[in-house]
């Protein structure tokens, strides 16, 4: 199936579609192409066939239907949902099922969306290719060799594939950003704070966001409007105003600043960089202006992430002992069971990111990296606000490159550079988006390309906007992911 959420919503509500029809025509979608992308881990063909039916027994009786009425959208499996399963596609979570909803899935469910499965993920969000997920590699629509990216591959590539109308995704260094970009399609991460992390399993908790992942800018500024705003389950969660933006999309500013900074320009593959100079000069047809600005601390971005995200990691899944919830194996004595249950249950690089963290919280190190990473994260967000007060939005790449192939790159820390231009974004706790903007041809068939706008904290209305305006300019992508044939 093809569209977009929006149009499909409206679809519904008119009659000229129903909300069973659509479920229906996903199903089939998922049944044909998921044995090959491995997007979805858990699909709810039954409780989806059931949520649709009373969508459309409700529109013929004439009551009121909601925002999202009708429309099938997948959910992270690190998302909490009573429906099936939460495992964050790890063995140690194989079994748990949530005794509650996330509040983001509560406030789709309460204007009539209907939650059609869950999606695999590098185990724990920890991944940039998502192929570190205990159920398997997922893969790139676009070409099934390569890596949808991650760590919301699975999400990215339900919605690149055309399996549902939108998903969700979780994004603590680019994990939304980096898998559209890779897959053809929109993703958003809100300002921290913005939308609950209430119900998702946390990683790294001053970075956590969760965010849509869509085929347009206007479904995904219809999904955020939904679940954005204050919650009293989550004391991080900001109590501002949620600004209606969907039905005033199109109000861009008129000649909006677009910062660029020389930063982004380097170390890209030649379709990147195309793809960015395309939309440099598309912004100026538009009367944008642009503004050359400076990011010093891009490239310690990195560096930073990898100490304050690993060392919120230890902590959090400190948690799963084997003995409240999760995988428990035998031991000897507790220490024993502790020891194999974490063994046997966390994957190598979760294992590899709980160490480094603990190493840098221990005793002898925690000042010597974790205060350091946090000071320098100060120095990045100051960074932001100084260049904020020249432009109304930073653009740049999403990604350095296109999908690389699976078992392509194999060391941890070039894995970790695929998001140089996403983790300041988590890092300073500001919104931003990716746009598809172009295809690669260097490997011989069409790899999709993005590119990124970021906006200051709580400035979703004007990045969405002017997302938005962009999205028209580049139009669609020329090429679509190929037809899928899967062995029954």
């Amino acid at each position: 199936m093809s569209g977009d959420l929006v149009a499909l919503r409206d679809g519904i509500r008119s009659g000229s579609r129903s909300a069973l029809s659509a479920v229906n025509g996903y199903l089939t979608a998922i049944d044909a192409s998921n044995p090959s992308l491995n997007a979805f881990h858990e699909v709810f063909a039954d409780a989806a066939r059931e949520a649709a039916s009373q969508v459309d027994g409700a529109r013929k009786s004439g009551r009121l239907l909601g925002r999202l009425a009708g429309v099938p959208i997948a959910v992270k499996d690190n998302i909490a949902t009573r429906l099936g399963h939460t495992t964050c596609s790890s063995r140690i979570l194989e079994n748990y099922r949530s005794p509650f909803d996330a509040t983001a899935i509560e406030r789709l469910a309460a204007e009539g969306a209907i939650i059609i499965g869950k999606t695999n993920l590098d185990e724990f969000a920890m991944g940039s290719s998502c192929e570190r997920c205990a159920w398997g590699a997922v893969r790139n629509p676009w070409d099934p060799t390569r890596v949808p990216g991650g760590s919301s591959g699975g999400s990215a590539a339900a919605v690149g594939a055309s399996l549902c109308s939108a998903a969700l995704g979780s994004d603590t260094g680019g994990s939304i950003r980096q898998p559209a970009s890779l897959c053809g399609i929109v993703g958003f991460k809100p300002t921290y704070g913005r939308i609950s992390r209430y119900g998702l399993v946390a990683f790294g908790s001053s970075l956590d966001q969760i965010g849509p992942l869509t085929r347009s800018v206007r479904d995904a500024a219809l999904l955020y409007e939904v679940m954005a705003g204050d919650d009293a389950n989550d004391s991080t969660c900001a109590s501002r105003e949620v600004e209606a933006i969907s039905d005033t999309i199109d109000h861009a500013p008129r000649a909006p600043r677009v910062g660029l900074p020389r930063q982004y320009r380097t170390g890209n593959s030649a379709a990147v960089d195309a793809a960015l100079e395309r939309a440099v000069d598309l912004l100026k047809g538009m009367g944008a202006k642009i503004v050359d600005i400076d990011l010093p601390m891009t490239d310690v971005g990195i560096s930073t992430y990898y100490v304050i995200a690993p060392a919120e990691a230890s902590s959090n899944l400190a948690r799963f002992d084997g003995i409240r919830y999760g995988h428990r194996a035998m031991g000897g004595d507790l220490f024993e069971l502790y020891a194999r249950s974490r063994a046997e249950g966390f994957g190598a690089e979760v294992q590899r990111r709980i160490m480094l963290g603990t190493y840098v919280l221990s005793a002898g190190y925690y000042d010597a990296y974790y205060r350091r990473a946090l000071q320098v994260r100060r120095v990045i967000k100051q960074e932001f606000d100084l260049a904020f007060a020249a432009c109304d939005v930073i653009l740049g790449p999403t990604s350095p490159t296109a999908a690389f192939p699976i078992g392509g790159v194999t060391d941890p820390l070039a894995m970790y550079m695929c998001d140089v231009y996403t983790v300041n974004t988590n890092i300073a706790g500001i919104c931003g988006i990716s746009l598809p903007a172009g295809l690669d041809y260097s490997s011989g068939s069409p790899l999709p390309v993005g590119v990124q706008l970021q906006a200051q904290a709580f400035a979703e209305p004007t990045l969405l906007r002017i997302a938005y305006a962009l999205e028209r300019e580049l139009g669609p992508l020329g090429a679509a992911p190929p037809t899928l044939t899967t062995a029954a």
